[in-house]
């Protein structure tokens, strides 16, 4: 398997198995109020059995080659993920987000992990277009969208019922030309 540095900060995104059941739980334990703010990412992990269901869920989507699911580690602690929840190669589309906990944020991990994620899915597996949806309320998340260089398509109203309230959600994308192109210039100022 990989484990990619993000910087010399040690940070690293590797992939997120089902036999991390135990840190994924704990993970989540330690940031669940903060996790679960915008999107029901882990609500309903209670115990190991629960956090290898979620985790195996990701493997077997892996495996038919529709998602998955990459860990971002801090310090050899596990503290938030990247995900691929949509993966369709046959159309080109796919739908990437993420997920931290307190401790984790500000420090730009999701942002370093996700320019390798979407990379590979342009450069390796010809993906064309990756979306990222967040609340509308969900700034942080939008700032990430911002910092990939994605373009903010638009805001499907009142579409995502959570905790008693219908949320906004934002669309924002990147489409594999601007990608490369975005790549390129960085690569020619340094």
């Amino acid at each position: 398997m990989y484990a990619i540095s993000l910087g010399d900060d040690g940070a690293e995104l590797r992939p997120l198995e089902p036999w991390h059941d135990g840190e994924f739980l704990a993970h989540l334990e330690r940031g669940r109020d903060f996790i679960s703010q915008y999107v029901a990412f882990g609500v309903g992990v209670d115990d190991v059995a629960s956090a290898r269901a979620v985790l195996q869920s990701y493997a077997d989507k892996r495996a038919a080659d529709t998602g998955s699911l990459h860990g971002l580690w801090l310090d050899g602690k596990l503290v938030g993920g990247l995900l691929f929840r949509i993966f369709d190669a046959a159309s080109g589309n796919c739908e990437a987000g993420c997920w931290l906990e307190p401790a984790a944020a500000g420090r730009g991990l999701v942002t370093r992990g996700m320019r390798y994620l979407i990379d590979w899915a342009v450069e390796e597996r010809g993906m064309h277009r990756v979306e990222w949806i967040a609340s509308a309320a969900n700034e942080p998340s939008i700032n990430v969208a911002r910092r990939l260089g994605m373009t903010r398509e638009g805001v499907q109203r009142e579409s995502y019922p959570y905790r008693g309230v219908r949320h906004d959600m934002e669309v924002w994308t990147v489409l594999a030309p601007e990608w490369r192109e975005a790549r390129a210039r960085e690569v020619r100022a340094r």
